[in-house]
């Protein structure tokens, strides 16, 4: 706020990005980038240093692999999707409700956050969770399963994960 010759404030007003980004996107959205690549025993994304848009790498994954197993895919936060709850994101508070990891000293870089959802909402708090989460889920891992499913609440996984423990 400042003052322009009264004492009345004058309030400047911040526009908010015009377009937030999903760092859980859809892989075959046109404006779509690989965010990172899935990698070692436990799947965790190993971020790009820069974006590599998706259409010019989903010919790449062999036939038969579902895109989503080996990348992650970054895409346009859109009204339309089901983990959207007016201008926030629903899923971004179900994976807050996983535990956090040991050493959290350290946020992932990450060429997304500027105009990432999660991390417009929740700061960075989601950057130490996002490594772990995965596009596709997979029956055998029921804890991924539930966090994707939009009719789970952050109650219900908090439950699960004392129950699991």
């Amino acid at each position: 706020m400042s003052t322009v010759g009264t004492d009345q404030p004058t309030v400047r007003s911040v526009a908010a990005p015009a377009t937030t980004w999903c760092p859980s996107g859809e892989a075959r959205a046109p404006e779509s980038v690989v965010l990172g690549v899935r990698s070692g025993r436990d799947g965790r994304v190993t971020y790009l240093a820069d974006p590599v848009p998706a259409s010019g790498v989903l010919g790449s994954v062999p036939e038969g692999i579902e895109p989503t197993r080996v990348l992650r895919f970054a895409s346009h936060c859109v009204s339309a999707c089901v983990n959207r709850r007016g201008e926030d994101c629903a899923l971004v508070e179900r994976v807050l409700t996983l535990p956090s990891p040991a050493d959290t000293r350290a946020v992932p870089r990450c060429h997304l956050r500027a105009r990432c959802q999660w991390w417009r909402q929740t700061g960075v708090d989601a950057c130490h969770r996002c490594p772990a989460v995965t596009t596709a889920t997979f029956r055998e891992d029921e804890l991924a399963t539930l966090v994707a499913d939009p009719s789970t609440t952050p109650a219900q996984l908090a439950s699960w994960i004392a129950a699991a423990s």
